[in-house]
């Protein structure tokens, strides 16, 4: 499976800004999907996964409550909605595709998009 993330920019702490994350190649609903950030320095950390059906979501506590992952799975798409965002939430986002057990280390995840940059003024 392709992915090709997008939605990324510059946004003002306390701004929204919506990520989507179009996938081509084989069954889009045969995977789960999962947002990773990874900040200047610093590691690729986990932020927002959801199941093949769309029904589970899992997040990072770092943005419970302000981000929210969905699917389209007739559009091949995921898209994560970022709310109340922060500078610290600074980052190239990247999509993921798993057909493995789990949802929270990047090292279950075979296909990665290209990253979106995402940039919170203060």
């Amino acid at each position: 499976v392709q992915l090709q993330a997008s939605g990324g920019g510059m946004v003002q702490a306390g701004g929204s800004l919506r990520l989507s994350c179009a996938a081509s190649g084989r069954t889009f609903g045969s995977y789960k999907m999962g947002w990773f950030r990874q900040a200047p320095g610093k590691e690729r950390q986990f932020v927002a996964a959801v199941s093949r059906s769309g029904d589970s979501t899992y997040y990072a506590d770092s943005v419970k409550d302000r981000f929210t992952i969905s699917r389209d799975n007739a559009k091949n798409t995921v898209y994560l909605q970022m709310n109340s965002v922060k500078p610290e939430d600074t980052a190239v986002y990247y999509c993921a595709a798993t057909d493995r057990s789990g949802y929270f280390n990047t090292g279950i995840y075979d296909y990665w998009g290209q990253g979106t940059l995402v940039t919170v003024s203060s």
